[in-house]
């Protein structure tokens, strides 16, 4: 454990910051499989729908720096893919 004044505040400071980053990663993750699950069930407008809410939210955790901007883009590229793809 930390022993200085300043090293337990660090300590504090990291863990609340590791669980608001927990949290938005959940969220991502969340984002990508409710679009995966419109996929599934083959609607695709219902996908679409889904698909431009799941854009803002990745692309707002990967603002944040949670994730790399590039994950972002390969996530909504596949995803982008895969409903067009859809007949």
């Amino acid at each position: 454990m930390a022993n200085s004044a300043q090293a337990r505040k660090r300590a504090r400071q990291a863990d609340k910051q590791r669980g608001h980053n927990t949290s938005l990663r959940s969220e991502l993750r969340t984002a990508i499989k409710t679009v995966a699950k419109a996929i599934a069930a083959g609607d695709k407008a219902a996908a679409q729908a889904v698909f431009s809410n799941s854009t803002s939210i990745v692309d707002s955790i990967a603002d944040k720096k949670i994730i790399h901007k590039n994950k972002a883009a390969r996530h909504k590229s596949r995803l982008s893919a895969a409903i067009k793809a859809m007949a």
